[in-house]
């Protein structure tokens, strides 16, 4: 009797274990943290957010994420408008543009132009 109550208690905590982990894998899978499924959140799309940057700066879109900047979501399209390139923040709730700051980093050096 005694080696069954021992078998129970011990699946009984195996169950447990695997709970808690498949729990804490499923919370971390929809955590905010986790831009795949934060974007359900948002009620701009990323299609709108590129229109709206490309708009903002008469440019075209190069690139674009959803990203956690600064304890918020939002979409970060990078815009080319001849030799400037601009990095535009746009808020994936309102669909309004939050910046719109000249990339620096992104310019061509020396060394790229020869290509």
């Amino acid at each position: 009797m005694k080696q069954k109550y021992n078998f129970l208690a011990f699946t009984a905590l195996l169950v447990a274990v695997f709970a808690t982990t498949y729990i804490a894998t499923a919370y971390a899978a929809i955590s905010s943290e986790n831009d795949a499924l934060a974007i359900a959140s948002a009620q701009v799309s990323l299609t709108q957010a590129v229109t709206t940057a490309e708009q903002h700066v008469d440019g075209k879109a190069v690139r674009a994420e959803y990203e956690h900047h600064k304890g918020q979501w939002v979409f970060d399209v990078e815009v080319v408008k001849g030799k400037q390139v601009m990095d535009v923040k746009v808020d994936p709730i309102s669909g309004r543009i939050l910046s719109a700051v000249e990339d620096n980093t992104d310019h061509d050096d020396a060394h790229d132009k020869e290509d």
